[in-house]
């Protein structure tokens, strides 16, 4: 195994944003959905240049900021490109790093240390990132963390944000995988990465500084998919279940005739377009699109943890999260969910700009923090 350091570009750290948790709302066996959710604390307004799009006429005025920002960039529309060609495109983490610095933010202090590890998993290597609160002596609670990116781009530097915002509020090792990605490597090659690097953290966690007993599962949007396929195989292979789950936006069905994807067909960052270049991309072929591992809706989840479902107004997949927490519930699983108006997908790591961010990621923690106890 290798070991190497790495040092996070300040920038970078500036996106993840140390906050109080705000009030979590009513925890039960069903969905409960509060999109009104408010944070007493307040991050720096961003404005944004003009009127809000044809397709987000709902959108708030931060999250609009960022959105025109990405937009500047001119890139060429992901779905038109291949796969190298679309991981050179500007991502939202660009647009909110060049937002904090336009706009003269100031940049909190990380409050974590990282770094490097590589592991040796079936058929190549996986690199982790490892986030360790500077404060307290530990053994500190255990997230093992997915980043978004439909499973073809996206790296762990987009998604720092979310990564080392969880581990500060949570008080929490937080562990980043690099899944591998497609098309060079086809489903289900990310989902058993995911659970490789599950398994590891699980089994290494005492040199992590961490409790193994307290362990949960984090991903955004692909990510999502895959906490939720690390759930299902840890309770299938008898190994010791995550004591929480939080999926932000997640890939969980098959179908692109929801009522979210033909409203927010033309959205940004994240269109319907995409979502089938996604799906092309990382799957051998269209039919798998309807396997119980890519469509959650359709696996068994029994048995499951609680979980927290976190989605976004503004978002093709707003009613697979919604479905998903429907279908929790109905298989005995506490589910407690939140709808966030006005903001897009990808929004949850946006903290520093995006208020509605900063109180998602206070709920996320705070749910974290209370399956720790």
């Amino acid at each position: 195994m290798r070991i190497n350091l790495l040092k996070i570009p300040t920038a970078i750290c500036a996106l993840a944003i140390t906050i109080s948790a705000c009030h979590s709302g009513t925890k039960t066996t069903t969905t409960t959905t509060d999109s009104t959710v408010m944070d007493s604390t307040k991050v720096t307004a961003v404005k944004p240049m003009g009127p809000a799009p044809e397709w987000g006429k709902t959108i708030k005025p931060e999250m609009q900021a960022v959105i025109e920002k990405l937009t500047s960039y001119g890139d060429k529309h992901i779905e038109s490109l291949t796969a190298t060609e679309a991981r050179k495109n500007h991502t939202p983490t660009d647009a909110v790093m060049d937002l904090v610095k336009e706009n003269n933010i100031k940049v909190p202090e990380a409050m974590v240390d990282t770094m490097g590890k590589d592991i040796d998993v079936s058929g190549g290597k996986l690199h982790l990132r490892v986030y360790t609160p500077k404060s307290g002596k530990g053994p500190f609670p255990l997230i093992v963390y997915y980043h978004g990116g439909g499973f073809v781009i996206a790296n762990l530097d987009v998604y720092n944000a979310s990564a080392q915002g969880l581990a500060e509020q949570v008080g929490a090792v937080v562990v980043s995988v690099a899944y591998r990605l497609a098309p060079e490597n086809k489903f289900p090659t990310a989902h058993h990465d995911a659970f490789a690097a599950y398994e590891w953290a699980v089994k290494n966690a005492a040199a992590l500084k961490a409790n193994p007993a307290k362990i949960a599962v984090v991903g955004e949007s692909a990510g999502g998919n895959l906490a939720a396929n690390v759930s299902i195989m840890a309770r299938d292979k008898h190994i010791m279940l995550p004591l929480h789950e939080v999926l932000v936006y997640p890939i969980a069905q098959a179908s692109m005739e929801t009522d979210s994807y033909k409203i927010y067909a033309n959205a940004k960052p994240l269109n319907k377009a995409m979502m089938a270049w996604f799906t092309k991309n990382y799957l051998p072929a269209m039919a798998e699109a309807k396997n119980p591992s890519m469509s959650l809706v359709d696996a068994n989840l029994k048995g499951l943890p609680p979980t927290t479902i976190i989605t976004a107004e503004i978002d093709p997949l707003n009613n697979d999260g919604k479905m998903l927490a429907d279908k929790l519930a109905a298989a005995g699983v506490k589910v407690a969910s939140r709808n966030y108006e006005g903001v897009t997908h990808e929004f949850f790591g946006m903290a520093i700009i995006v208020p509605e961010a900063k109180q998602a990621q206070a709920y996320a923690a705070e749910q974290l923090k209370a399956a720790f106890k």
